[in-house]
């Protein structure tokens, strides 16, 4: 596969990524448990905020490998 067709690809998958992350998060962050602790709060918007690089760095380093 060319490296421009890669891109595109993992352009709409990193996109794709994003969106389910997100709308993920806005899910979980209205539960009842989460909405009660400040402490809790603090780590979820920690976590969900950096949660979503380690998926995407599989599918960057997929997009920049070069050309056989």
């Amino acid at each position: 596969m060319r490296i421009r067709t890669r891109k595109f690809l993992g352009t709409i998958a990193l996109l794709v990524l994003v969106v389910v992350w997100s709308l993920l998060g806005m899910t979980i962050a209205q539960t009842p448990w989460l909405a009660d602790s400040r402490l809790y709060q603090a780590i979820f918007y920690v976590v969900a905020g950096l949660g979503w690089v380690l998926p995407a760095m599989p599918i960057v380093s997929w997009m920049a490998k070069p050309d056989a």
